[in-house]
């Protein structure tokens, strides 16, 4: 499409997040180009572990987002086209794990109980049985049969496909520059390729929200959290569900700047054994940092002791989009009419991205929302910080 052209939205950045809100916006009516910088789903979305979780999240806005979108994650892969719906979508279940004081993750399961997740407590035999592998130093376990997995890049990819069947736009290479306005409202996107006439703009830039926001005439506080996630050579069924330990929830919802490790187990449908978890606030430092391999996979070895005799095939690793309250931003910016933002998910983005969708369009159509919007609004304290 020319830079000329003319959309309804545009949306700035082809990651598992945009993507989702372009498939959303296309399939009630709207008219979206799709524009990224590099190739899709080439950044955030493609250093993830295709993770669709409510096991990870404390009762509160973030975990009623996560139980509303495992639902909505069925709604939108019957509408994909049938070429490309195969996304590796797995409801494997997760298990989560304690190897010392059974009481935090027993308190955390009745938290979630009540905020109405199928959080089954089990005892280390019931743990033994789901997952035959697994250390004996365990002490309690909890399993979530709502837990699944997908590959990031194919939804993603399969999402994109389904907006340009309906008359979408996708651009790869294509740099999102600034807004244009007139009488204080959006009116188009200048991009390297020229300026794309529209009504409205999407930042979904994951890390780099933040510097398009500022580009943009609207800051907003989002940051590049790395997380690095080893991958062993192929080997038969051993892992059969997402495995971690109790200390990934703490992980997760830690705000500290400094290396975090816990860990998380899990293989895919090649056979392969994904290993994580790093978290650590270092800018866009890519570096590779042996110190944080060996720390995943000597606590993976703590968990399934099996794993000390198995080659690691590579390591991989990316920036995830972090807002300081640990909420994603979705919704309009009230300081510039017609910018959006739908950012700020970290390391959940996989999960949370149909919910973030169908809260987007259903905001931009004046519908009444299917999830509770305010929570993640852009003019919130720890958003607007900067």
């Amino acid at each position: 499409m020319p830079g000329g052209a003319t959309a309804d939205v545009v949306v700035v950045g082809a990651g598992i997040v945009g993507a989702a809100c372009a498939e959303a916006l296309t399939a009630a009516g709207v008219k979206v180009v799709v524009v990224d910088r590099g190739a899709a789903a080439s950044g955030t979305t493609a250093s993830g572990e295709g993770n669709v979780l409510v096991s990870d999240k404390e009762p509160g806005p973030e975990l009623e987002l996560a139980i509303a979108s495992r639902a909505e994650w069925g709604a939108v892969l019957a509408r994909l086209p049938e070429r490309v719906a195969d996304v590796e979508w797995e409801s494997k279940g997760g298990v989560v794990v304690a190897t010392t004081d059974p009481g935090p993750l027993k308190a955390f399961a009745a938290k979630q109980q009540a905020a109405g997740v199928d959080a089954r407590v089990i005892t280390p035999a019931e743990a033994f049985e789901l997952e035959p592998l697994l250390t004996r130093n365990v002490t309690i376990g909890v399993h979530y049969p709502a837990d699944a997995q997908l590959q990031p890049v194919l939804a993603a990819t399969a999402l994109l496909t389904a907006v340009r069947d309906r008359g979408g736009s996708v651009r790869p290479g294509v740099d999102a520059l600034s807004v244009r306005t007139a009488a204080g409202r959006v009116v188009g996107l200048e991009t390297s390729a020229g300026e794309i006439a529209c009504g409205a703009v999407l930042n979904a830039c994951g890390p780099w929200a933040g510097a398009f926001g500022a580009a943009a005439g609207a800051p907003i506080q989002v940051l590049p959290r790395r997380g690095m996630i080893l991958v062993t050579a192929p080997l038969p069924e051993c892992v059969r569900h997402k495995v971690y330990d109790a200390d990934y929830v703490g992980a997760v919802g830690s705000g500290d700047a400094d290396l975090q490790t816990s860990t998380v187990v899990e293989s895919t449908r090649a056979g392969t054994v994904l290993i994580g978890s790093s978290r650590e606030r270092i800018g866009f430092d890519d570096s590779v940092r042996v110190k944080v391999l060996r720390e995943l996979a000597r606590k993976a070895v703590g968990l399934f002791p099996f794993l000390g005799d198995v080659p690691v095939m590579r390591a991989y690793g990316g920036f995830r989009p972090y807002a300081p309250d640990h909420l994603p931003v979705i919704g309009p910016d009230p300081r510039v009419e017609g910018l959006w933002h739908a950012t700020g998910h970290e390391g959940a983005g996989i999960g949370l991205a149909p919910s973030t969708g169908r809260l987007i369009t259903e905001l931009f159509l004046g519908l009444t929302p299917h999830i509770a919007p305010d929570p993640f609004r852009v003019d919130r304290p720890a958003v607007l910080a900067a």
